[in-house]
């Protein structure tokens, strides 16, 4: 028979010791493998007035306090504010019956008050009046049921990288909601449980609440970040504070100009033909100036006419052309803002007014200047135009007719007809030079220069805007201009001033200005171009370089939050503004839009 062979001390403990270090091991294999000890952080420090959590700092608060009156929205300004903050609502239903109770008892008490106070002969009491009132008000509401009652509790987390931080954000919360009369507190010696409280767990362990109605309470909903939906327009993209939808009229604003800046590859061409799509389904006509053959794809997708200026093609814009306008007071005034209009024309021609030294270089002395502006009061009276309206319907003159009046004049004016030759029958002959041949009646025209040379996109620009202006003029209809690549305008003082004109008329005649650029800084160190952006309604600021980022944020006042992102938003996101209120935006389009408006066959993303 086998004896059983007894343990020494040392081996049972070795062996306990073995089970032990087993046990643990099977712990902490468990422990490991658990989600909880995935999401959990490194550590958690719990202080009296603040808690540590891994390497961020936290500080809970609540609300105690609240004033008599409470309107829509007084939450919004912390719901959107660039701080990273948790928010928690906790609302509890009372039994009507119960509050009807407790209020005719409080009713009674403050009745008795007021009745002593005046068999003592004490003045008035305001605050007394005022609480008897909302009793007896909220009374009636309950008893009408048109009311429901609640207990609310709010509480605040805020967040830092350091404690001087969580100061700093502390004191930016107290003053915001300290300006609606509402009041909050640390949640001394009990962050632990102002922390469980905040977190998604609906765990209220601070128990602090305030007695509401359902008026003070719907007051308090929380998606009430910037909203820009309004009942009718166009929708723009996704608001990025709520996933709430950007849908606006810009025609309801002051005026409908917009200014669209981004860098290249940043979607503001995808962003512009998204808006200009969606709007004719709203019915306006839209009118594009198309400096790199962006809008072709869409142009023929929709129907519209698509207008290639060259010195090869057959296309003929006469700059001499006279708006048919009905406004009376308009029809006086045509020929002579057609002249002011060509006088900017001839000297973007001859040369354009440049800077030199800080000084502005003119291209025309004055003694040019007066010459060249009799010569197109002689061209015009030749053609038989003159300031009378009656005489406007006749077929107005060409460059060719003001080349011959200024050879033929004394002074300065055979010297400028050798300056203009080359529009005339020189190299660039033919397509400013003849009557206008142009049909844009169609709800979507686009005008192409992609093809014309560098030197003359600007005189084209400048003379296509002043054709389109013409037909602005004539008729009011729901227009929006889309003005690419506009820097080439700015370049120059006289297109940027005509510009700029456009922009502060526009609203008169119903038309909304769309200028988009990739060049920030030189747009925005042109006063014109500062005074482009100011008679803009609405901006739509996509990513950016980080050298334009400061020229913006001192235009825009952008918090340092904007200022950071606006550098590091992904392709489509950016800022919009309208009026007063901004949101951060997402573009987004259907994949059938998506296949209209991409110029990239290689993506569908916003290029």
């Amino acid at each position: 028979m086998a004896k059983k062979k007894q343990l020494t001390a040392a081996e049972l403990a070795a062996q306990k010791e073995a089970m032990e270090a087993a046990e643990i091991q099977q712990a902490f294999e468990q422990g490991t493998n658990t989600l909880r000890d995935l999401i959990s952080p490194s550590a958690i420090e719990i202080h009296s007035d603040y808690f540590r959590l891994g390497n961020k700092y936290g500080r809970t608060l609540y609300i105690y306090g609240y004033p008599r009156m409470l309107y829509t929205g007084w939450l919004s300004p912390i719901i959107n504010i660039d701080e990273v903050l948790d928010v928690s609502m906790y609302i509890y239903p009372v039994e009507s019956s119960v509050v009807m109770k407790n209020l005719r008892t409080k009713v009674t008490q403050l009745e008795a008050s007021m009745n002593l106070n005046m068999e003592k002969g004490k003045v008035r009491d305001p605050e007394l009046e005022a609480a008897i009132t909302d009793a007896e008000e909220l009374r009636d509401q309950l008893q009408l049921g048109a009311e429901k009652f609640f207990r609310f509790g709010l509480y605040v987390t805020l967040w830092a990288d350091s404690l001087d931080e969580m100061k700093f954000v502390q004191q930016k919360i107290e003053t915001i909601l300290g300006q609606q009369m509402v009041f909050s507190k640390v949640a001394n010696s009990q962050q632990e449980q102002g922390l469980n409280s905040v977190m998604p767990q609906c765990s209220d362990q601070l128990q602090i609440r305030r007695n509401m109605n359902t008026g003070a309470i719907s007051t308090s909903f929380p998606f009430t970040s910037a909203d820009l939906t309004q009942d009718k327009g166009i929708l723009y993209g996704i608001n990025m504070h709520n996933n709430g939808l950007v849908i606006f009229d810009r025609f309801s604003l002051e005026n409908a100009n917009m200014v669209v800046f981004a860098k290249s590859g940043a979607g503001k061409s995808f962003t512009v033909k998204l808006e200009a799509l969606r709007s004719m389904m709203v019915g306006a006509e839209i009118l594009i100036i198309d400096p790199e053959n962006e809008y072709q794809k869409l142009c023929d997708a929709v129907g519209g006419s698509y207008i290639r200026l060259s010195l090869n093609s057959d296309v003929r814009i006469n700059p001499f052309d006279l708006p048919k306008v009905v406004d009376a007071e308009d029809a006086n005034d045509a020929l002579r803002a057609n002249l002011v209009t060509l006088h900017g024309l001839f000297r973007l021609m001859l040369g354009g007014n440049q800077m030199a030294g800080g000084q502005v270089v003119p291209a025309l002395s004055a003694n040019e200047e007066a010459d060249l502006d009799q010569a197109l009061i002689d061209t015009y009276a030749r053609a038989g135009i003159t300031s009378d309206p009656l005489t406007h319907q006749s077929t107005p003159p060409t460059i060719a007719n003001l080349y011959d009046t200024l050879l033929h004049m004394e002074g300065t004016g055979p010297t400028l007809a050798q300056r203009l030759r080359k529009y005339t029958t020189g190299t660039f002959a033919g397509i400013f030079s003849q009557q206008s041949n142009v049909d844009i009646n169609n709800q979507m025209v686009v005008f192409n220069i992609r093809d014309l040379e560098d030197e003359l996109r600007p005189v084209a620009m400048y003379i296509v805007l002043s054709h389109i202006w013409n037909i602005v003029r004539a008729s009011q209809k729901k227009r929006l201009l889309i003005v690419d690549e506009a820097w080439q305008l700015m370049k120059y003082e006289d297109s940027a001033n005509f510009l700029f004109s456009l922009a502060k008329r526009a609203r008169k005649y119903y038309l909304g200005l769309t200028t988009v650029t990739q060049d920030v800084e030189d747009f925005m160190s042109s006063k014109m171009g500062r005074a482009i952006v100011g008679n803009s309604s609405m901006q739509l600021l996509l990513k950016q370089s980080v050298s334009a980022v400061d020229v913006l944020s001192d235009v825009f006042k952008l918090t340092e939050e904007e200022k950071r992102r606006l550098s590091n938003f992904p392709v489509g996101q950016g800022l919009f503004f309208a009026g007063q209120n901004h949101v951060h935006i997402q573009i987004i389009a259907s994949e059938t839009e998506e296949g209209l408006i991409t110029t990239n066959p290689a993506s569908k993303k916003p290029s």
